[in-house]
């Protein structure tokens, strides 16, 4: 048996689209000769010459970035302070992401095509429900559950608009989802929502703010993770392979940075 791994998390970069401009990070770059004032703290850097090698002393890189920056794994904290109130027991204060649950992580992959959706379109658990149809698949609980949109595409190819690109996940979808016991999902988008742009035409239009991050809202009702800007989900099927997506541990954080993997056993 090979095993063969798809990478589903995007690069992070200097001068990336994948942000609007006030949130892209910054990442100041040390090649090895720069750092050799930092031996000082240890050794006398002109000793320290002779080591393995001689000089160069080591490459290092200084990173000013959010927790959401890069492809990330959001927590219930993220979306509101409380969560599970329609479970039982009700409502309780949100898990941030060191709190959550490992075995969420690393489970069967399911991915929903939604290529075909407009750009600010919001799905419906009956659009869920048909897709699930068209691939054979039947939720289990704990399937990861990631959604292929337009925005994928848009990330590869650099452009600009990708924040505001592809398909968004509604109450009622992500509602759907959580119901059946997923825990985790994911997208290729900027937000497990329509985008902003999008969505505030709607709400301007409709006086209703519940549109407004409806989404990421189910957290209030059911606790989830949701992983957001992936990558390359054009290469995956919709089932058949294993995602690991744990996130990075973070004290008391709204999300945490995750390298994204499909795994098949082939």
């Amino acid at each position: 048996m090979v095993r063969r791994y798809v990478d589903l998390s995007m690069t992070l970069e200097n001068d990336i689209v994948s942000d609007p401009p006030f949130l892209k990070p910054t990442i100041e770059y040390e090649v090895h000769a720069d750092t050799k004032h930092e031996l000082a703290h240890w050794f006398d850097p002109e000793e320290a010459e002779g080591m393995h090698g001689g000089e160069p002393f080591c490459a290092a890189e200084w990173v000013r970035l959010t927790t959401h920056s890069g492809t990330h794994v959001d927590a219930p904290w993220h979306y509101h302070p409380t969560q599970d109130a329609a479970l039982p027991g009700g409502s309780r204060p949100a898990q941030t992401i060191d709190q959550m649950p490992l075995d969420w992580f690393f489970n069967p992959g399911v991915k929903l095509d939604f290529r075909h959706y407009d750009d600010g379109y919001v799905a419906t658990a009956a659009d869920v429900e048909a897709e699930l149809q068209r691939i054979g698949h039947e939720l289990q609980p704990l399937d990861i559950v990631v959604v292929n949109t337009s925005a994928g595409m848009a990330l590869a190819d650099r452009d600009p608009g990708y924040v505001g690109r592809g398909a968004g996940m509604g109450y009622e979808a992500t509602m759907y989802l959580l119901e059946r016991g997923v825990r985790v999902t994911g997208t290729d988008a900027w937000s497990w929502d329509a985008p902003f742009n999008h969505t505030a035409e709607k709400v301007k239009e409709t006086g209703n703010p519940k549109l407004i991050w409806e989404g990421h809202r189910a957290g209030v009702d059911i606790g989830y993770c949701h992983i957001e800007k992936m990558h390359n989900l054009e290469a995956i099927p919709g089932t058949g392979f294993m995602i690991s997506c744990f996130p990075h541990k973070i004290k008391g954080a709204s999300a945490g940075w995750t390298r994204a993997v499909a795994i098949f056993e082939e």
